[in-house]
C-alpha cells in the first residue's frame, strides 16, 4: 500500500513537472523560433518573391496538439523510468546470498526455520520484493503442510500474481500511447476544419491561410505517431524486463530451493 501511494504521488508530481516544463520550452523557445520563420517568409512573398511553405522544426512542433503529446512524452517516460528502477533494483536480489546450499543438500521441514532467518533479517524495504517474498512464501508453506507440492504451488502463484500486478500497472503508460495519437487526429481534424473555413480565401487566389491550416493537420498527427511510436517501443521493453524478472523468480526458487526440500 506504502509503494502504490508513494508511485501515485510520484506520477502526479511527474505530470506537474512536465507540464511546466515543457510548456516553458515552448514558449520561450518553438513558438518565438516558429514565428520568426513565418514572418521571414512573409516579408520574402510581400517583396516579390517565390513563396514556399516553411518546413522548419519549429514550425512542425508549435502547436497546442503536439505541445500535448511532448507532455504526455515526457510522463510517459518518467513513469516507465520509475518502474525500471524497481525492477532493477528486484534483479539486484539475485546477488544477495538469500539461499546458500551445496549440492546435495536436503532441507527437511525442521530445517525451514533455519532457511527463513537470513529472509527475516532483511530491511523491510528488501522484504517486499519479489524474491524474498517468493523464498519466504515457499519455507513457510513448507514448514505448515509439510508438503513440497505445497511449497511449489505457493511460489507459482506469488510469482503468478506479481506477474498480472505488474501488467495491470501498466495501464496507466497504455493509456498514454493511445492518447497521443488520438490527441495527433483532434489537430488534424482541427487543421482540417480551419483549412475548409478559409476556402473562400483559397478561391480569391490567396491560399496562404489554407496552407498554414492544413499544416497544423498533417504536422500534428505526425509529430503524434512518432512520439506514439516511441513510447510503444520503451514500453514494451519495460513489459520484457518485468516478465523475465517473474520468470527468473521463479527460476531461482526451483533451482536454489525447491529442488533441495525433502520430507
Amino acid at each position: 500500500m506504502k509503494r502504490d501511494t508513494n508511485e501515485l504521488y510520484f506520477q502526479l508530481v511527474a505530470l506537474l513537472l512536465s507540464i511546466i516544463v515543457v510548456h516553458s520550452i515552448f514558449v520561450t523557445v518553438v513558438r518565438p523560433n516558429a514565428d520568426s520563420t513565418i514572418r521571414q517568409h512573409a516579408e520574402q512573398v510581400a517583396a516579390g518573391g517565390e513563396y514556399e511553405v516553411p518546413r522548419s522544426f519549429f514550425i512542425i512542433i508549435k502547436d497546442l496538439e503536439q505541445e500535448s503529446c511532448f507532455i504526455l512524452l515526457f510522463w510517459a517516460a518518467a513513469i516507465m523510468a520509475y518502474k525500471t528502477r524497481t525492477a532493477l533494483r528486484e534483479q539486484a536480489m539475485f546477488d544477495q546470498p538469500l539461499i546458500s546450499l551445496e549440492e546435495g543438500s536436503r532441507v527437511l521441514v525442521e530445517d525451514a526455520a533455519q532457511l527463513a532467518r537470513p529472509l527475516e533479517a532483511l530491511p523491510e524495504q528488501q522484504r517486499g520484493l519479489l524474491l524474498p517474498r517468493a523464498l519466504q512464501a515457499a519455507l513457510t508453506r513448507f514448514q505448515v503442510t509439510t508438503s513440497i507440492q505445497s511449497a511449489n504451488d505457493a511460489v507459482n502463484t506469488l510469482c503468478s500474481n506479481e506477474a498480472e500486478r505488474l501488467d495491470s500497472e501498466l495501464s496507466m503508460i497504455r493509456y498514454i500511447t493511445w492518447a497521443i495519437p488520438s490527441i495527433g487526429f483532434i489537430g488534424t481534424v482541427r487543421g482540417i476544419g480551419a483549412a475548409l473555413g478559409q476556402a473562400h480565401e483559397a478561391m480569391q487566389g490567396n491560399i496562404a491561410g489554407v496552407t498554414s491550416s492544413l499544416g497544423v493537420a498533417f504536422n500534428s498527427t505526425f509529430v503524434a505517431l512518432l512520439i506514439s511510436m516511441f513510447v510503444m517501443f520503451f514500453m514494451h521493453q519495460l513489459q520484457l524486463i518485468q516478465e523475465r524478472l517473474v520468470l527468473d523468480s521463479q527460476g531461482y526458487c526451483e533451482n536454489n530451493l525447491l529442488r533441495f526440500l525433502k520430507i
